[in-house]
C-alpha cells in the first residue's frame, strides 16, 4: 500500500470528475464487447424506438438495436480510433521534431516548413482532402486525422529536442565520445516522449470530436458499427419524435471531450514550475535544519 501512496498523491493533483469520466470511458472501451448486454447490430422493427424497460435499460433506436449496447461499442470505437490517431501522429511528430532539433542547421529549416505548412491549414481541411482523395473508411479516417495532428506534435517535439541538446550532459556525452545513435535513443527520444505525451492527453478530446465529426459527415466509420457521431446523425429524422435518440450519443460524446480536455490542462499546469509559499519555504528550512543536525551529531 505504501507504495501506492506517491500514484495516489499525483492523482489527488488532478480534477476527480476528470479522471472518473476518462477512467469509465477508457473501461467501457477496452471491456465494451463484454460488458454490452446485447449484440448492438441486432435489429427488431417491432421494437423500434422502445423507451427505457427491463430488456432495454436505454431504450432502442429506430431499428429497434439496443441503445445501451450501442453506446458502449461506441466507445470502443472512439477508444480505438483516437488511440491509433494520437499514435500515428506523434510517431511522425517526433521523429521529424527530433531529427530537426538533433541536426538543426538546414535539415532543421526544411522539416519546419513542412510542419508550418501543416500547421497554416486547419487539420479538418487536412482530413477531409486525404479522404476526397483516397475515399472514405475506417482506416482512411485514421490515416487522414493523423495527417492532420501530427505538425503540433513535431512543432513541440523540436521545441524540446532543442532545449535538451543544448544541456551541459549532451556535451559531456559528446566530448566523451558517446555515439550519434546513443544520444538519440538514450536521451534525446526519452526525453521529448513525455512533453508530446502531455500534449496529447490534451488533444485527445478534440481528436475524439473530429472522429466523431467525419462519421457525422458520412466520412469516417460506416454503418452498422456503432460510433457516438454515426448514432447522432442517425437519430437526426427522429429528433422530435424521440429526442432520447440524440440526447444519449450527445452527452456520452460531450463528456469524453470535456474530460479529456479538462484532464489535459491539468496535466500541463501541474508541470509548470509554482513559485514557494511561505508554508513551503518554512518547511524546507525545518528539513535543512534536520539535514544539518544529522550530520553535525555524525
Amino acid at each position: 500500500m505504501n507504495k501506492l501512496n506517491p500514484l495516489f498523491a499525483r492523482l489527488n493533483k488532478f480534477p476527480r470528475a476528470a479522471l472518473v469520466v476518462i477512467g469509465l470511458f477508457v473501461a467501457l472501451g477496452t471491456f465494451a464487447p463484454w460488458l454490452a448486454p446485447q449484440d448492438p447490430s441486432a435489429q427488431n422493427l417491432l421494437e423500434g424506438s422502445a423507451g427505457p424497460s427491463a430488456a432495454h435499460w436505454l431504450g432502442t433506436d429506430h431499428l429497434g438495436r439496443d441503445t445501451l449496447s450501442r453506446l458502449i461499442i461506441a466507445a470502443n470505437t472512439s477508444l480505438v480510433s483516437v488511440g491509433s490517431v494520437l499514435i500515428i501522429a506523434m510517431t511522425i511528430g517526433i521523429l521529424m521534431g527530433t531529427i530537426a532539433g538533433y541536426h538543426r542547421g538546414w535539415v532543421d529549416d526544411l522539416l519546419m516548413r513542412v510542419v508550418d505548412v501543416g500547421l497554416s491549414v486547419p487539420s479538418l481541411i487536412v482530413a477531409l482532402a486525404v479522404i476526397g482523395i483516397v475515399g472514405p473508411g475506417y482506416w482512411t479516417m485514421v490515416l487522414a486525422l493523423a495527417l492532420a495532428w501530427w505538425p503540433m506534435s513535431g512543432r513541440i517535439s523540436r521545441a524540446v529536442a532543442v532545449s535538451i541538446m543544448s544541456k551541459p550532459h549532451i556535451e559531456a556525452l559528446r566530448v566523451l565520445g558517446a555515439s550519434p545513435w546513443r544520444i538519440y535513443f538514450g536521451h534525446l527520444l526519452p526525453g521529448t516522449i513525455g512533453a508530446v505525451m502531455v500534449y496529447a492527453t490534451a488533444d485527445a478530446g478534440t481528436a475524439a470530436l473530429a472522429v466523431a465529426t467525419l462519421s457525422f459527415l458520412g466520412l469516417g466509420i460506416q454503418p452498422p458499427t456503432p460510433e457516438w457521431g454515426q448514432m447522432l446523425v442517425d437519430a437526426l429524422p427522429y429528433l422530435e419524435s424521440d429526442p432520447r435518440q440524440v440526447i444519449l450519443p450527445g452527452l456520452a460524446l460531450t463528456a469524453a471531450v470535456i474530460g479529456f480536455n479538462t484532464l489535459g490542462e491539468s496535466i500541463a499546469l501541474n508541470r509548470i514550475p509554482k513559485p514557494l509559499t511561505r508554508r513551503m519555504l518554512a518547511a524546507r528550512r525545518i528539513e535543512v535544519a534536520g539535514w544539518g543536525k544529522e550530520n553535525s551529531d555524525a
